[in-house]
């Protein structure tokens, strides 16, 4: 598949980016203009979202599709994989394919009345509900770190300070292994840790999130300095590989990495529910644990980075699930 097939790469008419004289005497050449025309327009765009358009592009040229291509055409792909694809993926699906079309100048097929009508019909046929992490509970991340602790070994203290940091930080896995030492503070009461950037901040502007010094089995900031100190850590990338023979890569963790170190962890004391962890389970944890202890609805909000109301409600709802419930007031009601 050429570039050209990729949502985000769009194409720069030579009209658009011309030969421009800069301060009147010089000329800046149109293939540099048009190359850092093409960076912005990426830009734009995050990578992840990059990325799902790109894979979404590559599925349906797989497929046997072809671009540009008609509403004909998108109907018989959805029907292809009405059954093996859940509907929301599908959506997905047709967003990047949307998009191509915009980008590249042409009408767009996937968003015509009778498209999206097919997909409200598969969604209501073959609709599933969604796959949801399951939180990690504070006790259990408490349990992980106890073993961590009696472990000592340099991949243990690594992986310490990954899960407690993306804990306590209420950090996406994107976020977490993108931190950078110079990006953080050691203050009298914890730490202080900039983002560069986020999915809520693709500007750069910055984002901080202050994480307090613990009194019990977990302490973030001691982990971090920890982990720092024995992988002589003090540039670059924070959370990065390790080799089986104790190496310490360069580079940053790859986001993936981050469910294989909760996983492998939580095998590590037997945690039953294993298969339902993932890395949104350190988020989903912070913010249902955090309310069971009392914290406010707004401080939750704000350490986990979330933008909408609607998404941390739903974390309180299930933290309470049992606490407040009207079959639970019948049950436990008392009897004279």
């Amino acid at each position: 598949m050429t570039d050209e097939n990729l949502p985000e790469n769009d194409r720069v008419a030579p009209s658009a980016v011309e030969e421009m004289p800069r301060n009147g005497s010089t000329v800046i050449p149109v293939d540099l203009l048009q190359q850092k025309h093409r960076e912005f327009l990426a830009a734009a765009t995050s990578e992840n979202t990059r990325r799902t358009y790109r894979s979404a592009i590559r599925h349906f040229l797989t497929w046997g599709g072809v671009l540009p291509c008609d509403e004909v055409v998108i109907i018989r792909y959805l029907l292809e994989f009405s059954q093996s694809l859940n509907s929301r993926t599908l959506a997905l699906r047709l967003t990047a394919l949307s998009q191509w079309h915009a980008h590249q100048g042409f009408p767009d097929p996937a968003s015509t009345p009778t498209v999206r009508r097919t997909l409200l019909g598969i969604g209501r046929t073959h609709g599933k509900p969604k796959k949801k992490a399951k939180a990690l509970p504070i006790e259990d991340l408490e349990r992980i770190v106890e073993h961590l602790a009696d472990l000592g070994t340099i991949k243990a203290k690594r992986d310490n300070a990954l899960l407690q940091i993306g804990y306590f930080g209420g950090y996406r896995r994107s976020e977490l292994v993108g931190l950078e030492v110079p990006y953080v503070a050691w203050e009298q009461e914890g730490l202080v840790i900039t983002l560069a950037r986020s999915k809520t901040d693709q500007l750069g502007r910055g984002i901080t999130k202050a994480i307090p010094f613990g009194d019990g089995p977990c302490c973030p900031a001691t982990a971090l300095r920890a982990w720092l100190d024995a992988a002589g850590i003090t540039a670059g990338p924070i959370f990065r590989s390790i080799t089986k023979w104790g190496e310490i890569g360069k580079e940053a963790l790859h986001e993936s990495s981050v469910n294989a170190v909760l996983e492998s962890c939580a095998k590590l004391v037997k945690l039953n529910y294993v298969p339902q962890l993932s890395s949104h389970s350190l988020r989903r944890g912070m913010a249902t644990s955090a309310h069971r202890a009392g914290a406010d609805f707004q401080d939750i909000k704000r350490q986990g980075g979330w933008r909408h109301d609607g998404t941390v409600q739903g974390y309180i709802e299930e933290a309470g699930q049992f606490q407040e419930n009207a079959a639970g007031t019948l049950l436990r009601r008392k009897t004279s």
